[in-house]
This record gives C-alpha cells, sequence and structure tokens, in this order.
C-alpha cells in the first residue's frame, strides 16, 4: 500500500465484500482483526478468503467483519467467532490453510477446531 488512495480503494471494495449486518442476532460473526498488527501479520488475505466463501457458497447467517486492534498482537492474525448463544471462539496465529479448515469444520460443521484456539498457556 503506497498511498492514502489505496487504502480508500481497498476500504470501498471490502465494505461491499464484507457483510456489516451486526444486529442480526440470529447470524454468526466472524470478526478478522484488521488492525496495523494483523495486516502485517497476513491478515488481509484471510478475511478476503472468508468473505468471498461465504459469499460464493451462499452461506446465510455467516457474516464476515473486520475490527481493529484486538490488543493480542503476538498471536495475529486473529479471528473471532462469535455464535448465538455460545461463547466466543478465538483463533489464532491464522492463514489461509487455517482459514479453511476454520471455514469447513467450524462455520459450515460446526465442530470447533481445538488446534488453532488461544491458548493463554502457551509459550510459543
Amino acid at each position: 500500500m503506497k498511498s492514502l488512495e489505496e487504502l480508500k480503494a481497498i476500504r470501498e471494495k471490502m465494505q461491499g465484500q464484507v457483510g456489516l449486518r451486526s444486529s442480526d442476532a440470529d447470524s454468526t460473526r466472524v470478526v478478522v482483526g484488521m488492525a496495523t498488527c494483523g495486516i502485517a501479520s497476513g491478515a488481509r488475505p484471510v478475511l478476503n478468503l472468508l468473505s468471498n466463501e461465504v459469499q460464493s457458497r451462499q452461506l446465510d447467517g455467516i457474516v464476515v467483519t473486520q475490527t481493529g486492534c484486538i490488543g493480542l498482537c503476538q498471536y495475529e492474525p486473529i479471528v473471532e467467532v462469535y455464535e448465538p448463544g455460545k461463547e466466543k471462539i478465538t483463533y489464532v496465529k491464522v492463514n489461509e490453510e487455517k482459514a479453511k479448515d476454520i471455514l469447513e469444520e467450524h462455520l459450515i460443521g460446526g465442530n470447533v477446531v481445538e488446534k488453532y484456539l488461544l491458548r493463554m498457556d502457551e509459550n510459543k
């Protein structure tokens, strides 16, 4: 990214792709951290993959959004999944391959991908 205009163009493109229906209480929200630490760690391809797959597969009830800093920079890229009536799930160090697994196993299959979860006792 080399200019403010390029950043604005990316923002406009993403607003068209990323659902912002946060008021829909029945939807599963998938939130990707897109602060500078997340972007530097590779969050943009993760956001793009999740957004594009949800749209192309017409997965109703799943909304992909982005947020700023989540506060755990060492674990970026971070993907949080908010399902109605359940506790938040936080996936860490997510790359495109992990994002595909999260999409297939968790968002479609309903099974949390334990090996990608945030573990505060990790020494990694």
